[in-house]
C-alpha cells in the first residue's frame, strides 16, 4: 500500500510537470531565459511538495539533506543565470553589440525610388482592423463562428502592398463544433486601394494561434522543434496565396543570452502543418518578415549608441545616436524595409537622418537627411486641420521630386481616414493637406515651386507653326478648365486650345482653315496662338 502510495505520487508530479510543460512550452536550449525559469520553477515546485508531504518546520528543513541539496542546486542556477546575464550585456561587451548590425550609408534619391501612390500603402494597421471587422461582419455564413485575428502582417504580394491575417474561431464552443474541418478562409487588404478580400481556402487553416491542443501553432512548432528559441511569429502568403507561419529562430551572437539576432527560419504550411527550416540567407524571396521591426530598431540603437563604449553611452553620449519613437515599413525590390527616423540622444525635435533595415536580409542603410522627426511632422499635420480634431497616423517616407517627404494620413475619432497630409523633412513647414492623395500630391507639389525648393523648370521646346483645315474638334474639362482639341487635315497629331486663352476658338468648325502657333508635348500639342 505504502509503495503504490509513493508510485502515485510520482506519477502525480511527472504529470504536473508534464502539464506545466504543455502549457509554457520553454525550448530546451540553454540559451533560452525560459528553459532557466522553468528549471528553478520545477526545483521550487518539487521542494514545497517535499516539505508539504514531510510536513517539516523550518529548523527540519534546513537540517534535512534532500531539501539542502535542491535549495542548493536552485541557488547554483540562480548564480549561473546571474553571472552568465552579466556576461552577456552590452556593460561587458559593448563592442560586440555595436558591430552586431553592418550599417551602410545610402543615397536617398538613388536607392528609394519615387513610387506612384496606386503602389503606397495609404493605411495603418488599426484602419486594417477596423476594415477587417467590417468583411466580416458582412459574412453572415462566418461571423457566428470566426472573428479575424488581430495579426495584419505587412507584406508584398504581386507587388502590391498588402496586410494578411487569418481568422481565428470565435470561442471554445465554436472551435469543437469547426475544428474538423478548420479555418475556411483568411483577410487580404490592399493597402493601397483599401480593396479588402475575404480569401476562402479549399482546405481549412488547420494550425493557428486559436487552436487549443496540439494544432496550436506555438505547441506544433515546439513539438517539431524542440530546441528553438522562436522569435515572434507572422503569418504570411506565398505567391500562389497559400497560407504559412513564418516563424524566425533567434540565434545568440555574446554569451548565453546576448547579442539577438536570427539564425534560421521555419516556416509552416498553415493547412498541413508540414514545416520546413531555411538557414537565413536561404529564406525564399516571397518571405517578408524573418526580422522583426522590433529586434532591428534594437540592433541600430546598440550600433548609434555603443561606438565609444557603455559608459560613454550612459555618461558622455559622444556621438551618440538613437531611433525615433515609431517605425513604419516602406516596400522596395519585392521587399518590405523597415523605416524609423535617428535622432541624437538628447531627444531634440529634429532627425540627423533616417534608416531603411531589409525585414528579410537584415541589410540596414543610414541616410543623412536633416530635417524634423516624426513627431513634429505629426504635428504640423494635424495644426492643419486642428478645427477637425483628426489625428495623424505614424508618416511613411517617401520620394517625391527628389525630396524626402513624410506621408501621413489623419483619421477622425472613428478611425476612419479623413485627409492626407505631406510633409516636407528637411522644411516641416511646408505642409500639403488634400480630401484625396491625388490633391493633396498636386498641392504639395505647388508648395515646393512657391517655397522655392523646387525651380520651375525652363521650357525649351521649339515653338512651331502649322496651317490646315479642321478635321476634328472635341472638348473637354481639365481641372475645371475648358479646352479644345483639334486635328487638322495632313496631320495625326492633336492640338490643345485653352478656352480662357483663345475664347474665339468656340467660333470655329470642322472645315475652317486655321494657322496655330505651338510647342509639341508627350499625348498633345499646346496651342499659343490661333488665327
Amino acid at each position: 500500500m505504502k509503495k503504490s502510495r509513493k508510485t502515485a505520487i510520482v506519477i502525480g508530479v511527472i504529470l504536473l510537470i508534464g502539464i506545466y510543460y504543455y502549457v509554457t512550452l520553454p525550448a530546451i536550449n540553454i540559451h533560452s531565459t525560459d528553459t532557466w525559469f522553468y528549471i528553478a520553477g520545477l526545483i521550487v515546485f518539487i521542494l514545497v511538495f517535499y516539505i508539504i508531504r514531510k510536513r517539516m518546520r523550518p529548523t527540519e528543513i534546513r537540517e534535512s539533506k534532500p531539501a539542502k541539496a535542491m535549495l542548493t542546486v536552485l541557488l547554483a542556477v540562480g548564480v549561473v543565470y546571474l553571472i552568465g546575464s552579466i556576461l552577456s550585456s552590452p556593460i561587458v561587451n559593448a563592442k560586440k553589440y555595436q558591430k552586431l548590425l553592418k550599417v551602410e550609408k545610402g543615397n536617398f534619391t538613388e536607392d528609394v525610388e519615387e513610387v506612384s501612390f496606386d503602389r503606397v500603402p495609404l493605411l495603418d494597421k488599426d484602419t486594417a482592423e477596423i476594415l477587417g471587422d467590417r468583411k466580416m461582419g458582412s459574412m453572415v455564413d462566418m461571423v457566428s463562428q470566426f472573428e479575424a485575428d488581430d495579426i495584419y502582417t505587412q507584406i508584398n504580394y504581386k507587388e502590391r502592398p498588402v496586410r494578411v491575417t487569418p481568422l481565428k474561431y470565435a470561442s471554445f464552443i465554436k472551435w469543437i463544433t469547426n475544428q474538423s474541418e478548420g479555418i475556411p478562409a483568411y483577410i487580404r487588404i490592399d493597402m493601397a486601394s483599401q480593396n479588402t478580400e475575404l480569401v476562402k481556402l479549399d482546405q481549412g487553416i488547420k494550425y493557428s494561434t486559436s487552436e487549443y491542443l496540439n494544432r496550436n501553432i506555438y505547441r506544433h512548432l515546439r513539438f517539431s522543434y524542440p530546441t528553438a528559441i522562436f522569435d515572434e511569429l507572422s503569418f504570411e502568403i506565398d505567391d500562389k496565396g497559400v497560407p504559412y507561419w513564418v516563424a524566425p529562430v533567434k540565434k545568440f551572437n555574446i554569451g548565453l543570452f546576448g547579442g539577438e539576432t536570427v539564425g534560421s527560419v521555419v516556416l509552416c504550411n498553415a493547412v498541413t502543418g508540414e514545416c520546413k527550416s531555411y538557414k537565413i540567407e536561404d529564406v525564399p524571396q516571397w518571405v517578408d518578415r524573418a526580422y522583426s521591426a522590433d529586434l532591428l530598431v534594437e540592433l541600430f540603437d546598440y550600433y548609434g549608441t555603443l561606438k565609444h563604449g557603455f559608459l560613454n553611452s550612459v555618461l558622455g553620449q559622444k556621438d551618440c545616436l538613437k531611433s525615433t519613437d515609431g517605425y513604419n515599413y516602406l516596400a522596395m525590390d519585392d521587399d518590405v524595409w523597415m523605416y524609423t527616423g535617428v535622432t541624437s540622444v538628447n531627444g531634440d525635435q529634429s532627425n540627423v537622418g533616417f534608416v531603411l533595415a531589409n525585414q528579410r536580409t537584415m541589410e540596414t542603410r543610414y541616410y543623412e537627411v536633416e530635417g524634423a522627426t516624426e513627431a513634429a511632422a505629426m504635428e504640423s499635420a494635424e495644426g492643419q486641420v486642428q478645427n477637425l480634431k483628426y489625428t495623424a497616423t505614424f508618416p511613411l517616407l517617401l520620394n517625391l521630386q527628389g525630396e524626402p517627404t513624410y506621408f501621413i494620413a489623419l483619421k477622425d475619432d472613428a478611425g476612419l481616414v479623413k485627409k492626407y497630409a505631406l510633409v516636407n523633412v528637411q522644411k516641416y513647414q511646408i505642409v500639403a493637406i488634400g480630401d484625396t492623395v491625388s490633391q493633396c500630391e498636386d498641392n504639395y507639389l505647388d508648395l515646393l515651386y512657391t517655397n522655392g525648393v523646387k525651380e520651375t523648370e525652363k521650357d525649351t521646346r521649339e515653338v512651331k507653326t502649322i496651317t490646315g483645315k479642321i478635321t476634328k474638334i472635341a472638348q473637354a474639362v481639365v481641372d475645371g478648365n475648358s479646352h479644345y482639341y483639334l486635328m487638322l487635315e495632313g496631320s495625326d497629331e492633336i492640338f490643345d486650345v485653352s478656352v480662357a486663352d483663345y475664347i474665339n476658338v468656340i467660333r470655329y468648325d470642322v472645315g475652317q482653315e486655321v494657322n496655330l502657333e505651338y510647342k509639341e508635348g508627350d499625348t498633345t500639342n499646346t496651342v499659343l496662338s490661333v488665327k
